[in-house]
């Protein structure tokens, strides 16, 4: 499965930026996200850091742990996660569009196992546009973050 949504935002991209890397805080921003507790912290850059994000999805809470494995400052960073046989792979992207910023998440799920395959083969087409919904309404939330509270 491969998701991607973006949005517009109306900051500089130096402040779009350090909203979005500002992970340990992100449970003030993002509200499908309950709280984040970080395991591993890099003593420069992001490459490296890793934490555990609690969210409510599908109707349950879910803990998951993810880690930073590529960066670029002000451009993207890219985050893996392992679970139920299965690797998921999310990007943060920001990109200067005029006078505004873009946006964008990448989600991708990547199964591992035979089981996950065939589970990912009957629920993946009853996921995706929740998984996306979910995904858009995290960049609405730091739209909002932003443009309310520079």
């Amino acid at each position: 499965m491969k998701l991607q949504t973006s949005i517009l935002l109306n900051s500089p991209i130096e402040m779009v930026w350090a909203k979005i890397i500002d992970i340990e805080n992100c449970a003030d921003t993002i509200s499908g996200i309950i709280k984040v507790e970080v395991l591993e912290k890099p003593q420069s850059g992001l490459i490296g850091f890793k934490w555990s994000e609690t969210r409510v999805m599908f109707g349950k809470q879910a803990d998951e742990t993810m880690w930073i494995t590529h960066s670029e400052d002000n451009h993207y960073y890219q985050t893996s996660a392992e679970n139920g046989g299965a690797i998921y792979i999310s990007i943060m992207r920001v990109v200067q569009k005029g006078d505004q910023v873009e946006l964008s998440m990448e989600f991708k799920a990547e199964t591992t196992t035979l089981f996950a395959k065939i589970m990912s083969f009957i629920f993946t087409p009853l996921m995706k546009k929740s998984m996306l919904k979910m995904i858009h309404k995290d960049l609405e939330d730091i739209k909002a973050s932003l443009e309310k509270h520079p």
